[in-house]
């Protein structure tokens, strides 16, 4: 894995990377968004449920810089468990999460907030890597798919746990390494 400074994943990417990028803007304040973010046992509320996501690490977590994290969900109908570092962390800006082992050849999260007129910009982009390269390529469309379902869900828990309403849904954009965006 080619890295940039602090161990995180350059975003440049290699042959094989794929991205996922998604943004919204909440009507809130930084200083609203950014701690529930930083706060690892929200990551259960803003997972679909059926992938059976559990945070293993004993809680409360002290979401600092190297930082380890493991959890255990299901996907397509398989378990298994992740292991994730902090490897940036940036309050109230940034952070960056990288897999150490877990489902993919290379994860890595970047979560960006910035302050808007109107409230918070939050951004989301995923470098990854498939698996068993270059056979693991054929899973990419099933991958992808459920990729955005993920993130559009976390989009609309997000909103629904922060603003306690079911707002009405901003444009997502889910970046592809072929650069394709698609708006639901």
């Amino acid at each position: 894995m080619r890295a940039g400074p602090g161990n995180v994943p350059s975003d440049r990417g290699r042959p094989g990377d794929h991205f996922v990028h998604t943004r919204f803007e909440l009507p809130l304040p930084l200083d609203a968004v950014f701690p529930f973010f930083a706060a690892a046992e929200n990551l259960e509320r803003i997972t679909p449920p059926e992938l059976r996501f559990k945070i293993l690490t004993p809680m409360p977590v002290d979401m600092q810089l190297g930082t380890l994290l493991d959890y255990k969900l299901s996907l397509f109908g398989v378990s298994f468990r992740w292991h994730t570092k902090i490897a940036a962390w940036e309050p109230p800006r940034r952070f960056v999460d990288v897999q150490l082992r877990g489902p993919y050849a290379l994860w890595a999260h970047t979560h960006t907030f910035e302050e808007t007129e109107s409230g918070t910009l939050v951004d989301d982009h995923v470098r990854y890597r498939l698996p068993l390269s270059p056979l693991g390529e054929l899973a990419f469309p099933l991958v992808r798919r459920q990729l955005e379902r993920i993130f559009t869900y976390r989009r609309e828990a997000v909103r629904a746990a922060l603003l306690g309403t079911d707002p009405p849904w901003p444009a997502i954009r889910v970046r592809r390494r072929c650069g394709a965006e698609l708006r639901p």
